[in-house]
């Protein structure tokens, strides 16, 4: 049992690294370089990225999820609660990410790619990515601190 927890602990925290460093990545780098450019340079590049992370990135994210959940679950089956307590605050943490994600940064996420597609910028284009750009480093920090509680997770059930 103890080599199924690891393995899944271990899937986990690999598929929540992958969003981990995409939003780490936005918040340290793309948000200063969308700020330095011109509106239809910002909505071309960002449509473009959103379009491809949009298709691309809910892989890693429905795997962190699932194996976030059975890691959980297994850990308590497995006799290991404070393992399971480890996963599963790194499970709630993922889920809360998930909900900011939706309500905030998808609906601007088409908004972005429906403008790039019609060639044209949107009405506030600025204030769009302002929006996007207010949550980056909340989501990168929930990535992180579920990372980390996968991580904690591993170490439990090597003790």
């Amino acid at each position: 049992m103890t080599v199924l927890l690891d393995i899944l602990a271990t899937t986990a925290a690999l598929a929540t690294a992958v969003i981990f460093g995409t939003d780490t990545l936005g918040a340290l780098v793309m948000r200063p370089t969308y700020a330095a450019v011109d509106d239809a340079t910002l909505t071309r590049v960002v449509g473009l990225s959103h379009r491809y992370g949009n298709a691309r990135m809910p892989i890693p994210g429905i795997v962190s999820v699932v194996a976030g959940a059975a890691t959980t679950l297994t850990a308590f089956l497995a006799g290991r609660p404070i393992a399971g307590v480890t996963a599963g605050i790194a499970l709630l943490l993922l889920l809360i990410w998930l909900i900011l994600f939706n309500r905030i940064s998808l609906p601007i996420n088409k908004v972005f790619i429906e403008a790039a597609d019609a060639g044209r910028v949107p009405p506030g284009a600025r204030q769009l990515q302002q929006r996007w750009d207010s949550i980056i480093n909340l989501r990168a920090a929930l990535q992180g601190a579920a990372l980390l509680g996968f991580c904690l997770t591993l170490a439990l059930t090597a003790a």
